[in-house]
């Protein structure tokens, strides 16, 4: 076991009075080792340094030291200090632990929580991305093991040379300026968003720009639309706000419009280029329905443009955002799609009517995403890199998504259909009748294949059983793997679900025939 090497002070109880020195001293180090708070191969800070922190002898320090090495809880090294024994009284060790558990969790079950609020109440986890084994068919995310590490941290290391006295305060709450700058430039561009830099603020993901929208505009009661099947991390924040959901169905161009109301609708959560799970990409016909019915029932629109840079086939379709000029639009991405999730940096534009309010609501929550993460990715973007590892890993996705369809045709046939997709990282899979999503799912992840259920994205029953599948993650002989199970996956599922509804349909026949009298010889 390694040694821990610590220079952090050792806060101890307070000293009762009348207690000898070295025996508080003695027993309270023992109770923190007990308790784990000092755990095996820790360095207790130097005799004279405890002496001159609490105002004692040297030599009581070295007597309660002395106390605990014969009893087996510290021992010395010389030249190098004193450490908390790395073999311990096992039995005494976990009789005091766990003791220490359950007075806490008695406490716990006693304490009432009334002070928590009714937010606190309704707010439910999100788990978003999970440190689980990376396999076939996780969706949501990109191929990490191509993200060009070596060149991220040569500009990481170029900011930390270069960092000032004003990085290290912070920035403003929207975020750093030349960061902002380059997320304009590139969304004006690129993606077709009427924007300039004062519009842009720099949050940690589409999550919080949720969650900062939502207490802006959204009050208990207020009807909120959302797509059906849909992303579950809005519709966790809207209810969590006591927003009235409303969602609405969708076709092959988009959410239906006819589905939603003609009036009092506060807010509309869409994912048009690349709808989030199916994988549809409205249509530009429904883009400007969608904007007709926004202006006259006076909704505003969030537009989560999460992953629709990497396009693989169609024409380029103008964000939302771009295709309005009333301000009734928040458009807002992220970089986790794109380069890695653990970077916690995305974006939204806000229409100018907002942009105080936002800038308002940051300063008294994150006060501003982490500025060396901002530092890096201005430089990242702005050096060209950006635009490049988004060509490169364009190509690598467009040929995943190719090994997959082909993989699907030759081995999933009469089993599961992949719906085409124009852009994104995961697709899904239609199963034939007679496949369960969910019993499915179970059946894959027992061969390590990953598969979510459409169902679990959805408002009651809206769609066909259906199964989310990511392929940009995975490199061809993965993918291959992965089909290769899953069909033996679902042929499995389908024999069962077949001999399950013979029993179930031959159920009345075997009823009548044991109620019968039996035949006479």
């Amino acid at each position: 076991m390694a040694k821990k090497i610590t220079a952090y002070e050792l806060a101890l109880p307070h000293r009762r009075p009348g207690t000898p020195a070295y025996q508080w001293l003695y027993e309270a180090v023992r109770s923190r080792i007990l308790s784990g708070s000092l755990p095996p191969g820790t360095r207790l800070p130097a005799t004279r340094d405890l002496a001159r922190q609490y105002g004692l002898a040297r030599g009581t320090i070295v007597n309660a030291f002395e106390l605990l090495a014969s009893e087996g809880y510290v021992e010395g090294s010389v030249g190098s200090g004193t450490y908390v024994s790395k073999v311990l009284p096992e039995k005494l060790l976990h009789v005091t632990q766990e003791k220490a558990a359950k007075t806490a969790m008695q406490r716990e079950r006693q304490r009432k929580h009334s002070a928590i609020s009714d937010y606190g109440r309704r707010v439910r986890l999100f788990a978003g991305y999970e440190n689980r084994p990376i396999r076939a068919f996780r969706a949501n995310l990109p191929a990490l093991d191509l993200f060009p590490t070596e060149l991220w941290t040569k500009i990481t290391t170029r900011c930390l040379r270069r960092i000032s006295r004003r990085h290290l305060m912070g920035c403003d709450p929207l975020g750093y300026t030349p960061l902002r700058q380059a997320v304009a430039e590139y969304l004006s561009k690129s993606r077709g968003v009427k924007c300039v830099p004062e519009q842009i603020a720099i949050v940690t993901g589409v999550q919080e720009a949720l969650d900062l929208v939502a207490r802006l505009l959204v009050n208990p009661g207020d009807p909120v639309c959302v797509e059906n099947p849909g992303y579950p991390g809005a519709i966790q924040v809207f209810e969590a706000f006591q927003a009235k959901i409303c969602a609405a169905g969708l076709d092959d161009e988009g959410i239906t419009i006819r589905q939603l109301p003609s009036r009092g609708v506060r807010l509309i959560y869409v994912t048009p280029g690349h709808q989030f799970p199916l994988g549809t990409t409205m249509s530009l016909a429904r883009r400007l329905e969608l904007l007709e019915w926004a202006r006259k029932s006076g909704a505003m629109i969030f537009e989560d443009d999460y992953d629709s840079e990497y396009r693989y086939s169609g024409r380029p379709i103008p964000a939302l955002q771009g295709l309005e000029d009333d301000g009734s639009v928040l458009y807002a991405g992220s970089f986790s799609k794109v380069l890695f999730p653990s970077l916690r940096l995305g974006y939204i534009v806000v229409p100018f009517g907002l942009l105080q309010h936002f800038e308002i609501m940051l300063s008294l929550t994150a006060r501003h995403a982490p500025l060396l993460s901002q530092l890096v990715l201005a430089d990242f973007i702005s050096e060209g890199h950006f635009g490049r590892h988004l060509r490169r890993m364009r190509e690598i996705y467009a040929e995943r998504l190719t090994v997959l369809l082909e993989e699907a045709e030759l081995k999933l046939a009469g089993l599961l259909e992949i719906s085409p997709i124009e852009a994104g990282l995961q697709t899904v899979g239609w199963l034939s009748r007679g496949i369960d999503a969910e019993s499915a799912a179970t059946a894959a992840y027992e061969r390590n294949v990953d598969v979510t259920p459409i169902d679990r994205y959805s408002q009651g029953r809206v769609a066909p059983h259906g199964l989310q599948l990511g392929f940009a993650c995975f490199n061809g002989k993965e993918i291959r793997r992965g089909v290769q199970e899953l069909a033996a996956a679902l042929e499995g599922n389908r024999k069962n679900y077949a001999i399950t509804r013979q029993l179930t349909n031959n159920e009345p026949l075997r009823k009548k025939a044991k109620d019968q009298p039996p035949l006479l010889p």
